[in-house]
C-alpha cells in the first residue's frame, strides 16, 4: 500500500517522513525544505510505502508545490492519506484537512508537536475532534519519535479496511448547504465515472477551478448552466462570493471543532522568544547590516580561520600520500605512462581537489546552523522588499540561497514559487550566487595572489555575483519580465535551538556529494586531461605539453581570453574542463603545470598578473554553471532555446565583467 503524507510548510513532515521510514533526509527549520516528492518504506510494515509530497496549504493549485501533491493524489490515487498537523496552530492547519477528506480516501490525521502543546499548558481532546472530522487522529511528536508506532498501526488499518473519512459535509444547513446539494445532484454520475469524490467535484465546479478537471467530467451546457444557476443563487442569498462563501464554510466549522475540542495554554516560551529576537533581526534598519555582518563572519571563519587550517592538514597529508605511492610505482617499476596517470593525473587532479573538502564543510555547517535556527526565513522576510524592487518576491530568495550551496537543487526549489514569470526569472539569477563548487578556485588564487586575505577575497566575489544577479534583475524586469511579483507570503517559525542530528546530516550530504563528485566527474574529466596532455597527435606518449593535443585544442580557445588578461592554452583548457564541474578549473591547472593543486600557489604567478588572476577570478564567478545545472535549467525552463540563452547569456556577461575588471585594473596600475 502507498501513502501519500501530506502536511502544511514546517509542520514537521519531513522529520515524520525520516521517523516512519528511518531515512535520514535533511530537515530545516524554514518553509519549503521539500519541493519534490520522495518515497520510502515504512519501517516495521513491509510493503508499506510513503510519499513526501511538498508542504502546501491548500490543494488548490495556485504554486508548482500544489499542482505536484494535487496531481499525484487525483492521479496516483494513494491507498490512503496522513495529514500531518502542527497541533500548536491547529486552526490554520484544519484548513487543508478539511479539503483532503473531501477527496474521500482514507485518511489518518497526526497531530504533530503535542508535547510542545501540553508543555504550554494546552490539550486536545483526540477522542472528539476524531469524532467531528471522521477520521482517526493520533497524537504524535516526530521529533521525539512519540506516537509514530500507533501512527502506522492507525494508517495501516484505516487504508487496509478502506474506512473513509464519515464528514465531508461542513455546513447542515443554509444557502451554501443547499447550493452543494444541487450542485451534487447534477455531477454525481460524471464524478463515479471518473472515478473522483463527488464532493472533490462539487468544490472545484463551485471555486471554478478549470486546470483539465472540469473538462473530464464531460457536462453538458445545460448542466453547467444549472450549476451556475445554483452558486450565484447562493452568492445572491449570502452576500459573500463563492470563494469566499467556500472558505467562510469551511472556518466556520474548524471554529466550531476547535471550541469544543481544543483548550489552549499560555504563550509559548519560544514564541516570547522568537518575538524578541524578531524586534531586532526584522528591524528595517538593522536587519540587513546584521545578515551582512553575519555572513562575514561565516567566511572569515571558514576560509580565514577552521576551514583553511583543516584543509591545510589534508592537503599535507594527501601530499604524503601521493609521494609514498609515486615512490612504491617508481620501485615496483611501473609503466611511466601508467605511473603519470596514477601521480600527474588522479593524485594531482582528484587527490589535490579532495583537500578543499574541509572549507564546503565547514561552511554548510555555519549555513545548516543559521537554517536551523529559523533565521533564514527571517532573511527572506527582510529581503522581500528589496527584491520587490527588482521584480521578484522574497520567497525567490530562498533558492538563491541554496544556491550558495548547489545550483541544481537552487533550481529545483524554484518550484515553490507560484508565478511562472516569478520562477523564470529566479532560474536565470540563480547561478549568480556562487556554488560550493567554486570554492577551490577562490581558495587557490586567494592563496597565491592575496596571502592572509582568503576571507576578505571570498566575501567580495559572493557580493559580487549577488550585485551582478541585482543588476541582471533590473533589466529583465525593465525588458523580457516586466509585471510584478506575486504578493509574499511565509509563515516565520519559532527560532529553536539547532539539531545536532540536522546539522551533522547536511554535512554528511555535502560532504558525500562532494566526494561522489570528486570520483566520478572530476576523475574522469581528469583521465581525460591527462590523456590529451600526455599524448601527441600521433598518439606518442610525450613529456613536453607543448606538443600535447589538448596544447593544439587549448590554442584554439585562447584566443577568446586574451582580451582578458589570460591567454595561456591551459588556462582556457581549464576553463572548458569547468563546464563539466566547477572543481575541475583547478584540477585541470594543477594536472597541466605538473605542480598539483597544492603547489599552485607557486606556479599561478607565473601565469597571471595580480590584475589578470582577479579577471579571472570574476570570470569563473559568472560564467555559466556546470553541466548538471544546465541539464536542471532545461528540465525546469523546458525549452531548449531557453536553455542555450541563459548558457551563451551568462558566458558573454562573464566576459563582459571579467574584461571590464582587467581593463580598470590594466588602466590603475
Amino acid at each position: 500500500m502507498i501513502f501519500a503524507l501530506v502536511g502544511n510548510q514546517n509542520s514537521g513532515k519531513t522529520t515524520l517522513y525520516n521517523a516512519l521510514t528511518g531515512s535520514n533526509r535533511h530537515v530545516g527549520n524554514f518553509p519549503g525544505v521539500t519541493v519534490d516528492s520522495k518515497a520510502g518504506e515504512i519501517r516495521g510494515a513491509k510493503g508499506h510505502f510513503v510519499v513526501d509530497l511538498p508542504g502546501i496549504y491548500s490543494i488548490r493549485p495556485y504554486s508548482s508545490e500544489e499542482i505536484v501533491t494535487r496531481d499525484f493524489i487525483i492521479n496516483e490515487k494513494p491507498d490512503g492519506i496522513i495529514n500531518i498537523a502542527d497541533a500548536s496552530n491547529i486552526e490554520r492547519n484544519l484548513y487543508l484537512t478539511l479539503q483532503l477528506l473531501e477527496l474521500q480516501i482514507p485518511t489518518v490525521l497526526a497531530l504533530n508537536m503535542m508535547d510542545e502543546v501540553r508543555g504550554n499548558g494546552g490539550t486536545i481532546d483526540i477522542a472528539a475532534i476524531s469524532k467531528l472530522l471522521g477520521i482517526p487522529v493520533v497524537p504524535v511528536s516526530a521529533v521525539k519519535n512519540e506516537g509514530i508506532t500507533e501512527l502506522i498501526k492507525t494508517a495501516v488499518d484505516t487504508a487496509r479496511n478502506r474506512a473513509l473519512p464519515t464528514v465531508t459535509d461542513f455546513c447542515p444547513s443554509g444557502p451554501f448547504h443547499r447550493c452543494i446539494h444541487s450542485v451534487s445532484h447534477v455531477v454525481e454520475d460524471h464524478a463515479q465515472r471518473i472515478g473522483i469524490s463527488r464532493r472533490y467535484a462539487v468544490t472545484k465546479l463551485i471555486e471554478g477551478d478549470d486546470s483539465g478537471f472540469i473538462g473530464r467530467l464531460g457536462l453538458s451546457q445545460n448542466e453547467l448552466e444549472l450549476i451556475e444557476h445554483s452558486i450565484v443563487e447562493m452568492e445572491n442569498e449570502r452576500g459573500l462570493d463563492r470563494n469566499a462563501a467556500l472558505a467562510d464554510m469551511r472556518y466556520s466549522f474548524i471554529e466550531d471543532v476547535c471550541r469544543l475540542t481544543v483548550v489552549k495554554g499560555r504563550v509559548s516560551r519560544e514564541r516570547l522568544r522568537s518575538e524578541k529576537i524578531d524586534r531586532l533581526l526584522t528591524n528595517k534598519t538593522a536587519a540587513l547590516p546584521i545578515f551582512f555582518a553575519v555572513m562575514v563572519l561565516i567566511f572569515w571563519l571558514t576560509f580565514g580561520v577552521i576551514g583553511s587550517f583543516l584543509s591545510d592538514l589534508m592537503s599535507r597529508d594527501i601530499d604524503l600520500l601521493a609521494s609514498f605511492v609515486d615512490r612504491g610505482l617508481e620501485r615496483y617499476g611501473m609503466n611511466p605512462a601508467v605511473q603519470s596517470l596514477v601521480i600527474d593525473g588522479i593524485f594531482a587532479g582528484v587527490g589535490s581537489v579532495v583537500s578543499f573538502l574541509p572549507l564546503i564543510v565547514v561552511l554548510f555547517f555555519f549555513l545548516s546552523v543559521l537554517e536551523d535556527t529559523g533565521y533564514m526565513a527571517r532573511v527572506a522576510f527582510v529581503m522581500d522588499k528589496l527584491l520587490r524592487g527588482l521584480g521578484l518576491s522574497g520567497r525567490s530568495f530562498v533558492p538563491m540561497i541554496i544556491g550558495f550551496g548547489c545550483s541544481v537543487p537552487a533550481i529545483m526549489a524554484t518550484r515553490t514559487l507560484s508565478s511562472e514569470r516569478d520562477r523564470k526569472m529566479t532560474i536565470l539569477l540563480t547561478p549568480f550566487m556562487s556554488c560550493s563548487a567554486k570554492i577551490p578556485i577562490y581558495a587557490v588564487f586567494s592563496a597565491a595572489f592575496f596571502p592572509g586575505r582568503s576571507a576578505l577575497v571570498m566575501t567580495s566575489l559572493y557580493i559580487g555575483g549577488m550585485f551582478v544577479g541585482v543588476l541582471t534583475a533590473m533589466l529583465l524586469n525593465k525588458t523580457a519580465f516586466r509585471g510584478k511579483p506575486v504578493p509574499f507570503v511565509m509563515e516565520l517559525p519559532n527560532y529553536r535551538i539547532p539539531s545536532f542530528k540536522s546539522v551533522v546530516l547536511l554535512m554528511w550530504e555535502k560532504a558525500r556529494d562532494f566526494l561522489r563528485k570528486a570520483f566520478t566527474v572530476i576523475l574522469l574529466a581528469t583521465i581525460v586531461i591527462w590523456f590529451l596532455g600526455a599524448f601527441d597527435s600521433r598518439l606518442n606518449f610525450t613529456e613536453n605539453s607543448q606538443e600535447s593535443l589538448l596544447a593544439a585544442i587549448g590554442r584554439l580557445i585562447a584566443p577568446v581570453f586574451r582580451p582578458l588578461g589570460f591567454g595561456d592554452w591551459r588556462i582556457a583548457t581549464s576553463l572548458i574542463a569547468g563546464f563539466s564541474a566547477k572543481e575541475a578549473v583547478v584540477s585541470t591547472l594543477g594536472v597541466l603545470t605538473g605542480a598539483g593543486v597544492s603547489a599552485l600557489d607557486a606556479t599561478l604567478p607565473g601565469m597571471f598578473t595580480t590584475v589578470s588572476a582577479v579577471s579571472f577570478l570574476v570570470f569563473t564567478l559568472l560564467y555559466t554553471p556546470c553541466i548538471a545545472a544546465v541539464a536542471t535549467i532545461r528540465r525546469e525552463l523546458r525549452s531548449r532555446l531557453e536553455t542555450a540563452a541563459v548558457v551563451v547569456g551568462q558566458c558573454l556577461i562573464a566576459w563582459v565583467c571579467a574584461y571590464a575588471v582587467y581593463t580598470a585594473g590594466s588602466l590603475l596600475r
